[in-house]
């Protein structure tokens, strides 16, 4: 952002200091922001799950045990609610989490690499076979009664550190690849959403899902209303989520709900803000002195305030300030709470080997021959084209970068699993695929990518957003 400085005056605000601000600045464009968060977090991610796991295999190991397992609730009267930390962070703060994620989905498909069919049959086609070939692959290598649930844990690309890996090769990764990767990663959510809420839900009670809807029917009500303040939702959504956990459902699904019917259009647009903030200033500049009082100035500025919120979409906001929550909160909180598997010096027992392994070859095996072979297939056949900049080689890293697996396949892991042993041996598997496929995509990542951009490629990412040129 350019600003006109007043001569005499400093051009950085007070207490900032210029090396953080122009760290702060790199993020200026949507796209741009968004994966700039993407890659810090996933560092994040890194230090946290670190953590976790030199706590779990620490002399105090039994800490880390008891505190995830601390109990939280409220009483009011005869009524109790009490779960585990654990509880609150995977059933409570990431139905935010799944809230932004659906937020996303809808971005995308409204204004961003989802929103064509050509543009988004080449990530459907990926995003499609890094599900069904590392779940088939599961299958085969784990398809016993105690073991074959985790099917849905290898099928989950971990956004912000496959971001992240593409952050660390630098220039070579063209800006295509980044969109491509980040259309793909969508997709791939919402698969991991379906088969959440299809395969990995108890039995559905249909009074939860009546209060579900009524708190769906009131956020669609409330909008027709034309309310605006985004704190006024907050209601609705707590009932949807309520109903959606008493239904038997994972609550987070009500995260994605509300997510999914967040406007996505503005009211005033950018156009309407700067007309706006034009009438507003010049009445300003024109008034006599002595004839603006404090009261006059607040509410202009307050109208400019308003005009300055209904810029913006409603979802693009809310993504814009949650997800910096997220990533550096949410995520990280989630990583430390769900990585601390304890590795024991004694052999697996056979179900837990089998888990280990077809979790870790699902994501490291399965995932780039179901991303590499599904673009393959989709090009051939003249369903899908190329984004200009973009070749085999490029989609070589981004199948082998598909394979990181970190946040989702975490999640699944805790729904799939309830005996201890093998959830625990589905986390060890997703962490030692994850870490194997980071080090093989930055490996290929330095053999097969030049920093040299391709004739007529996009030279940022909301540049290969925006275009509709393959």
């Amino acid at each position: 952002m350019s600003t006109t400085t007043p001569p005499g005056q400093s051009a950085l605000p007070p207490e900032a200091w210029a090396p953080l601000l122009r760290l702060s600045r790199l993020a200026g464009r949507p796209l741009e922001r968004f994966l700039h968060i993407e890659a810090a977090s996933g560092i994040l991610l890194l230090v946290a799950a670190a953590i976790a796991l030199l706590w779990a295999n620490s002399p105090w190991a039994e800490s880390y045990a008891h505190f995830w397992h601390t109990p939280l609730g409220i009483r009011v009267g005869d009524f109790t609610f009490e779960r585990s930390l654990e509880w609150v962070v995977n059933d409570g703060l990431m139905a935010i989490f799944f809230f932004v994620v659906g937020m996303e989905i809808r971005r995308e498909v409204h204004q961003g690499e989802l929103s064509e069919l050509r543009r988004a049959a080449l990530p459907a086609a990926a995003a499609l076979g890094g599900m069904l070939v590392p779940a088939g692959l599961y299958l085969l290598l784990a398809n016993t009664p105690d073991t074959r649930s985790g099917w849905g844990v290898p099928m989950a690309t971990d956004i912000a550190f496959a971001v992240g890996i593409l952050t660390l090769l630098g220039s070579r990764v063209p800006p295509a690849l980044r969109v491509l990767l980040l259309a793909l990663a969508v997709i791939d959510d919402l698969g991991a959403i379906i088969v959440i809420a299809v395969f990995y839900s108890s039995g559905v009670a249909i009074t939860g899902l009546l209060v579900a809807a009524l708190g769906i029917v009131g956020v669609f009500a409330m909008q027709r209303f034309g309310v605006r303040s985004k704190w006024a939702y907050i209601v609705p959504a707590f009932v949807a989520w309520a109903g959606v956990y008493s239904a038997g459902i994972h609550p987070t699904i009500a995260g994605v709900i509300i997510g999914l019917i967040t406007p996505v259009r503005t009211w005033l647009g950018p156009e309407g803000f700067v007309t706006g903030a034009r009438t507003e200033l010049e009445h300003i500049a024109q008034a006599q002195p002595g004839e603006l009082s404090s009261h006059h100035l607040s509410e202009t500025l307050r109208r400019v305030d308003a005009a300055r919120r209904e810029a913006m979409s409603p979802s693009e906001s809310l993504i814009a300030t949650l997800h910096p929550w997220v990533a550096f909160g949410i995520m990280p909180v989630f990583a430390l709470a769900n990585a601390g598997v304890p590795i024991s010096s004694e052999p697996l027992d056979a179900a837990s080997w089998t888990v280990a392994l077809a979790t870790a070859t699902g994501l490291l095996v399965g995932k780039p021959l179901g991303v590499i072979g599904a673009c393959w297939l989709a090009l051939r056949l003249r369903l899908a084209t190329l984004p200009k900049g973009l070749g085999m080689r490029e989609l070589l890293v981004l199948g082998s970068t598909a394979g990181i697996g970190f946040t989702m396949a975490l999640f699944i892991s805790q729904l799939a699993f309830t005996e201890t042993k093998l959830l625990a041996a589905g986390k060890l598997g997703v962490l030692a695929a994850s870490g194997a496929a980071a080090v093989v995509a930055l490996v290929l990542g330095r053999w097969l990518l030049t920093t040299s951009a391709r004739p007529g490629a996009a030279r940022s990412v909301d540049e290969a957003e925006r275009s509709t040129a393959l």
